[in-house]
């Protein structure tokens, strides 16, 4: 959405520096507006109305108000499903046993789905199993941090700490159901999915067909997100069109209209309904497979830091997840769809389940062994300094590896020390973390006396300790919230080399903005 005001703002400078007069002021839409880009969108189309009204009611013989109702004005779906005859169809690779088939049904249900992200190959690089589901929080004290272990159980991928694990979460199959039920689909129906007009490109040099079919349950579970992403206003506006009692019908042209927007605001994003809720909400409403695979939100992947070296752990893969949990206004409890999933999944069960995995670089570069490193990681945001320190031991262990300042936050002590042993372990005997070595672990307990302490407060504590370290060559890594957590890291840094440098605040925000451009400042923030 930037880049597209970029262009709006460079092409209006552009005409206006030619001469042109602009007939209304220039409209920047914004996607993270609560209504999204309808928000600044609906206002000023009905200024551009008016102003042209103004100019020539030649041009709205009805006024600029009037709306035009024929449902003949809805556009025509951009997917259309084609439905194979069970005994057409070549059945063998549908019924591979356990991980093969798994595989090909991903990879032809993504490869057909209409949202897939291009950055993202159809087929996962990897498939995972879990075999370690363990909590990280005392039980009752309001949070769940989950520690993951996960096995390779087809090809293994070569990462680096850093390194981010992109993992493509199951859905509700009571959910799944309840949603081929409420639209009147038949589960075991044999679909290939397709633009229109793009029937022909489906056959490779060869002539062969390789939009294999797929039954439609499994196209639904690996690719449309009904029971977790809300649905946009078009969604409503299509709903209108297939409405057969009035009173829904009133209802959806209503949300879908400019009037409506705030109403729509309070029904849909703020409760964060589902598409499956939205269904259930309007039963008159019969939407064709077509209208449902385009406007339905893609499923898509998670991504999470990974908190485990593969040198300590080969084979493997960990993560730390916090399992997220809210209510809504309205008192619906919501859930977090992949960590919620991950949650329940029991690495004791005999079946277990093949989980689809990508692996991608980070915002983390691994740091060579050689250089010092200063950490700040406070609750999750630890996750990848977990392998960050877990590497570094391992080098240790064939030469003199430089040592680590690592300050961790969380709230109480006794409720959510995340890998509390791990940590002290490592400060303990000359570890990387250990005083000894010129490094340290350092904790702030933010709920454990009255006044609040963070990790900044902590940094601040060892002033002349990060400074030493930064003298030495010390890189800095920070990761966490990207609420305010990023910007008080910062500002506390300015103040350590403010205070230790004996140089102006000024001063201090250059030669941290030096340490940004030199590869020795890193950021891995999330909303």
């Amino acid at each position: 959405m930037l880049w597209l005001q970029f262009v709006a703002k460079k092409l209006d400078r552009r005409i206006s520096d030619l001469g042109a007069t602009a007939v209304v002021e220039r409209g920047l839409g914004d996607d993270q507006h609560p209504s999204g880009y309808e928000g600044a969108l609906d206002p000023w189309m009905s200024s551009l109305w008016s102003m042209l009204y103004q100019i020539n009611p030649k041009f709205f013989p009805n006024g600029p108000d009037f709306v035009i109702s024929d449902t003949k004005l809805i556009n025509q779906p951009k997917f259309q499903i084609t439905y194979h005859e069970i005994d057409k169809v070549d059945l063998q690779s549908s019924s591979a046993p356990g991980l093969d088939h798994v595989q090909m049904q991903t990879g032809r249900a993504r490869s057909m789905s209409p949202g897939k992200v291009s950055h993202i190959k159809n087929i996962p690089d990897c498939f995972l199993k879990m075999i370690k589901n363990q909590p990280l929080c005392r039980a009752g004290c309001g949070k769940d941090v989950r520690h993951f272990e996960f096995e390779f159980v087809s090809s293994i991928i070569e990462y680096g700490v850093g390194d981010v694990l992109e993992v493509l979460p199951g859905q509700d199959p009571a959910a799944v159901d309840a949603f081929l039920q409420c639209c009147n689909l038949n589960p075991e129906s044999l679909i290939t999915v397709h633009p229109i007009g793009m029937e022909s490109r489906h056959r490779d040099a060869e002539g062969n067909d390789y939009k294999v079919p797929i039954k439609l349950k499994t196209f639904v579970e690996l690719t449309m997100d009904i029971a977790s992403a809300s649905p946009r206003r078009y969604f409503f506006e299509v709903m209108s069109y297939f409405a057969t009692a009035e009173h829904e019908k009133e209802r959806l042209q209503y949300f879908a209209s400019p009037e409506g927007r705030d109403d729509l605001y309070q029904y849909n994003q703020k409760e964060r309904r589902t598409v499956l809720e939205v269904l259930e909400d309007f039963p008159s409403v019969q939407m064709p497979f077509e209208w449902l695979v385009q406007l339905v939100p893609p499923l898509k992947t998670r991504a999470f830091s990974i908190s485990s070296s593969p040198s300590a752990h080969p084979n493997q893969v960990h993560l730390t997840v916090n399992v997220v949990s809210w209510t809504t206004p309205f008192k619906r409890k919501r859930t977090g769809l992949c960590s919620t999933w991950l949650a329940g999944l029991d690495p004791q069960d005999g079946m277990g389940v093949y989980i689809p995995a990508w692996f991608c670089k980070g915002s983390l570069p691994p740091p060579p062994p050689s250089i010092p490193l200063v950490l700040v990681g406070p609750g999750t945001g630890c996750a990848p300094f977990r392998g960050f320190v877990e590497e570094r031991a391992i080098q240790d262990m064939s030469g003199s590896a430089a040592p680590i300042m690592l300050f961790f936050g969380c709230r109480n002590q006794e409720n959510d020390f995340l890998y509390k042993d791990f940590w002290l372990s490592h400060a303990q005997n000359s570890g990387p973390l250990s005083i000894a070595r010129g490094g340290g672990f350092y904790v702030a307990f933010s709920r454990d006396q009255p006044q609040k302490v963070y990790v900044q407060h902590k940094m601040r504590e060892q002033s002349q300790r990060v400074w030493n370290l930064l003298v030495e060559g010390a890189s800095i890594y920070v990761s966490g919230s990207s609420t305010k957590m990023p910007s008080d890291v910062m500002s506390a840094l300015e103040e350590i080399i403010s205070k230790e440098a004996g140089v102006s605040r000024e001063t201090a925000v250059l030669q941290l903005r030096r340490l940004e451009k030199d590869g020795r400042y890193h950021v891995e923030a999330w909303s």
